[in-house]
């Protein structure tokens, strides 16, 4: 199945919405456009609104249909990511204990460098044991921004 896509002018630069006609399966932080895809279904389009309200500061939470794409480990971190609060701060080790794995620290942090839905799953909300702003597949500076935003609108 060919994916659908379109993009987002963010406060952070371009972001590649992709998707099929029912869940978005991928935001990805890209350097320059290309020819969006002929049609964007409906959910693409939303994403789009929800991301409008989250930089906005009047959207919390997506619920938006999403298709995660990981092995089972993987997609028991992201679900447990989804679960972390606006603007509330966690360390990969939080994140291991919480899914009964506390010496699986590091593979937390390999899931969330695999996390294709950056923002709807908010792996930048977890942070280093030292409360240190560590690793970010967008970098680390977007990292940044999107605690600093969240805390404008908590």
């Amino acid at each position: 199945m060919t994916p659908f896509y379109t993009y987002y002018e963010s406060p952070i630069g371009i972001i590649k919405i992709v998707g099929t006609e029912n869940a978005i399966t991928h935001l990805l932080f890209i350097d320059k456009r290309e020819p969006a895809s002929g049609s964007i279904p409906t959910v693409l389009n939303s994403m789009g609104s929800q991301l409008d309200e989250y930089f906005a500061g009047r959207r919390k939470k997506f619920d938006i249909p999403i298709l995660m794409q990981g092995t089972p480990f993987q997609e028991k971190v992201w679900q447990e990511l989804l679960k972390i609060p606006y603007g509330v701060c966690m360390s990969y080790g939080e994140i291991a204990q919480r899914i009964g794995q506390k010496k699986a620290s590091r593979a937390v942090g390999s899931a969330n460098h695999l996390n294709k839905l950056p923002i709807i799953i908010p792996c930048h909300r977890v942070i280093g044991k030292n409360r240190k702003l560590v690793g970010y597949a967008g970098g680390v500076w977007r990292k940044e921004w999107l605690l600093e935003h969240e805390q404008r609108f908590i």
